[in-house]
């Protein structure tokens, strides 16, 4: 055993795999992967790029269009801008330049960060399956791990107006990136960061206005609304959707007839909890904390988490594994180890697909590490000191 682990120990030790140009490499080589492979089925895509042409058209951005694609919109008017690039271009061009926007800029954010870059790098090499998981369905998920990720970062940096920005566009587009206001506390200009947050949801907000009319986007939103809770109360009792904490407990249990404000509020409370620790607000280390826990709670506490949606889990997981003060344990490790396996390998043909089809997607199991996780981060963000000291 100890001369298998030397011998992983030398292979990974390459400057191979601990150069940046092969993990861009990889993180380019993915979508274009995907892409290819997506271009005669790629139905998430084409719900995509008929956001832009049914703003453009001013047709109901919340029916279905059967002889244009399987299932309806779920996604905000402001979408209508963020996919316009994409959608104007022909088809298998645009998925593919959208499969590498999405790669590029999850690649780009995770860079940003003020990590060490041994720790960049075990986060690019942990969650690249996963990306390709999301990948394959095309999805906006990854973009929304990128916004949370730099909206962070600009706070870090004193820069709220880009982070606000980035806030409202995630809201705007896909509900999740409002978790970006979590950070609020840790602002050094909150007044900024209150009134650019108002400011760019005045100017996001009537934006599409510009390829359409008010009248339209006005009543667009109203419908995106009615949408939204429509799609809830779906996932609620779906098998695709709701793997989450909340989709776990309610498929494993087999009761249905309860609210998930059982689980929400108790959740948020937890969530909450590590704000009282003002003293810790200066360590850089419990503010990656934050960071971390916001990407699992907007995943575990969601009823529309599907299987794509764990890139923005995963990646929190990540932050959560390198960013701590203290030697990680062994504990820790073997979290980490379940979650690449049931998280992140469930999905794909190299799991064994008796227990893939038998356990894992009718109990939601695939959140079962990253629930195990987040609650062991919210016990060490309310019990840990996070004062900065060198590792062993």
């Amino acid at each position: 055993m100890t001369a298998i682990k030397e011998k992983a120990k030398a292979l990974f030790s390459h400057p191979f795999f601990s150069d940046s140009r092969t993990l861009l490499g990889l993180w380019l080589l993915l979508p274009l992967v995907a892409g290819l492979m997506k271009i005669s089925k790629c139905n998430n895509f084409l719900i995509f790029k008929y956001v832009f042409w049914h703003t453009w058209n001013g047709t109901p951005l919340y029916e279905a269009y059967p002889n244009e694609y399987w299932d309806v919109n779920h996604y905000g008017p402001l979408f209508s801008l963020v996919i316009a690039p994409f959608a104007v271009v022909p088809h298998p061009l645009g998925l593919i330049m959208w499969e590498i926007m999405l790669s590029l800029a999850l690649f780009v954010a995770i860079r940003r960060m003020s990590l060490p870059y041994g720790n960049q790098l075990f986060i690019l090499w942990f969650c690249a399956h996963e990306l390709l998981t999301a990948l394959f369905m095309s999805q906006f998920n990854i973009a929304i791990a990128a916004i949370i990720i730099v909206a962070y970062c600009c706070i870090e940096r004193g820069k709220d107006h880009w982070a606000t920005l980035l806030i409202v566009v995630g809201t705007l587009v896909k509900l999740y990136g409002i978790v970006g206001l979590a950070f609020f506390f840790f602002s050094r200009h909150k007044l900024k960061f209150i009134l650019s947050f108002v400011g760019w949801s005045c100017l996001l907000f009537v934006l599409p206005m510009l390829i359409s009319s008010p009248e339209y986007i006005v009543e667009q939103y109203k419908e995106w609304y009615i949408c939204l809770t429509e799609k809830n109360a779906e996932n609620i009792v779906s098998g695709g959707q709701n793997i989450s904490l909340l989709g776990m407990v309610r498929k494993t249990s087999g009761l249905a007839d309860y609210s998930d404000l059982w689980l929400i509020l108790p959740g948020m409370a937890l969530f909450s909890l590590p704000y009282l620790r003002l003293r810790q607000y200066a360590n850089e280390a419990f503010r990656y904390a934050f960071l971390a826990s916001v990407l699992l709670f907007v995943v575990l506490f969601s009823t529309g988490s599907e299987s794509s949606s764990y890139i923005i889990a995963l990646v929190g997981a990540s932050i959560w594994y390198v960013t701590s003060p203290w030697r990680r344990s062994r504990l820790d490790l073997a979290l980490m180890i379940f979650a690449f396996i049931l998280t992140s390998m469930s999905p794909s043909d190299l799991f064994p697909a008796f227990i893939r089809k038998t356990y894992v997607q009718p109990y939601a199991l695939k959140a079962l590490p990253c629930v195990l996780i987040w609650l062991k981060l919210i016990c060490e963000m309310l019990t840990k000191d996070y004062v900065p000291r060198p590792h062993r």
